[in-house]
């Protein structure tokens, strides 16, 4: 294997990315709200020895429209939480890391940081977490706290159009940042659980946060001891320059959505020069994969009454020409990749018993796991915790 492997992860959401993946003649869209339907998808992501899924979620229901119902019947509308779907398949897996969408906007970040330490606990080491703005003003209105506005075509690719997306994305750095303390707060070993001498906690190895920003004012420490990763990975999706600087400063894996290898050298290149040289760089594609591929896609873009379009590439061919692609665009210095199944489970299966096969006899991805954390899959070092060492 060449001595940087390629890391691969899938991105999960409902019957597929295209909308009309639910008529598809091999989905199964009476399962989709079924815990065994989300099970059987991770567990053959993980049978392909994948570094990791996302599980796509939002706070309001999908749609075509950038702000609002579209009142559409005929595609899917609905979600399960996804951190409680991940926590949910989390003793059902061994390996692959396991990382829910969750958003920065509308949650308290000490909830966050509870949740996903305890899916850490569960999974046993293989958490992480999509972290996500929430910029529509319809999502604000379940809550009542704040006014957005509109988003509309004119903000799209532009945020500094859109002033409130500067606003939400330093909250989502300062959320970020407050959940990372509050995984610290507790260092490592601060359960004695020493029954002889009736002590079950070093209180001194607990730490307050003292968190004070614009948007948050946090005490600490968490309800939740260190995660066993101690930090899990954050990850963000990000299209152009405010959302690179937010994965720069807070992300341990951004995806990013350029539509060719030469764009792909330009974005990375942007990334790094915001000084995030540790930040792993991982490039989105939507995939058709399959002999009859082309043929799929056409049948269910006449279903859907339009040409399916995406903000990511869309690749359709064969799991020889999907390698082909992935092994050039690496050439542009991304270190892997999130591939979202245009159906399900078609295209994951696809993906896992083509792709990987095909990747692995050109000796371009691993043959077994060797780490057992998503830290671990992702070549990261497990930090100390930034509290060590110092006292109440």
């Amino acid at each position: 294997m060449s001595a940087v492997p390629l890391h691969l992860a899938v991105a999960l959401d409902g019957a597929g990315w295209h909308p009309a993946a639910w008529r598809d003649p091999a989905a199964t869209p009476k399962a989709l709200f079924t815990a065994a339907y989300w099970a059987d998808l991770v567990a053959e992501a993980e049978r392909g020895l994948l570094d990791f899924v996302t599980i796509e979620d939002s706070l309001a229901l999908q749609t075509t429209r950038l702000d609002g119902p579209d009142g559409r019947t005929d595609q899917v509308r609905g979600r399960f939480d996804a951190v409680l779907v991940a926590s949910r398949i989390a003793p059902l897996t061994s390996r692959i890391g396991l990382v829910p969408t969750a958003t920065t906007t509308h949650t308290e970040p000490f909830h966050l940081a509870a949740a996903l330490a305890t899916l850490d606990y569960v999974s046993g080491g293989r958490a992480g977490w999509r972290a996500q703005v929430s910029g529509r003003r319809t999502e604000a209105a379940h809550f009542g706290r704040r006014d957005i506005p509109e988003l509309r075509a004119e903000h799209v690719g532009a945020p500094t159009a859109f002033p409130a997306f500067q606003e939400l994305f330093d909250e989502a750095a300062d959320a970020v940042e407050v959940v990372r303390r509050l995984w610290d707060s507790w260092e490592d070993g601060a359960e004695i659980r020493d029954v002889a001498t009736g002590r079950f906690v070093d209180r001194d190895r607990l730490h307050y946060v003292d968190f004070e920003g614009a948007h948050f004012s946090v005490r600490g420490p968490s309800i939740v001891p260190r995660p066993p990763q101690g930090q899990p990975p954050v990850t963000a999706l990000a299209h152009s320059r405010l959302p690179y600087e937010f994965a720069a400063r807070s992300a341990d894996v951004v995806y990013v959505t350029p539509h060719d290898g030469e764009q792909a050298r330009a974005v990375v290149e942007e990334v790094r020069g915001l000084g995030a040289a540790t930040l792993k760089v991982f490039a989105d594609l939507v995939v058709f994969v399959g002999q009859d591929a082309r043929d799929r896609r056409a049948r269910l873009d006449e279903l859907d009454g339009a040409a399916y379009t995406s903000d990511a590439a869309i690749f359709t061919g064969t799991p020889g020409e999907l390698a082909d692609l992935l092994l050039d665009w690496r050439r542009a210095g991304l270190d892997g990749f999130r591939l979202r199944p245009a159906v399900l489970p078609t295209d994951l299966s696809a993906i896992t018993r083509g792709l990987v096969p095909e990747l692995q006899r050109r000796d371009a991805f691993r043959r077994e796991y060797g780490a057992a954390t998503l830290r671990g899959h992702l070549g990261l070092p497990r930090p100390v915790s930034r509290y060590a060492g110092s006292r109440r």
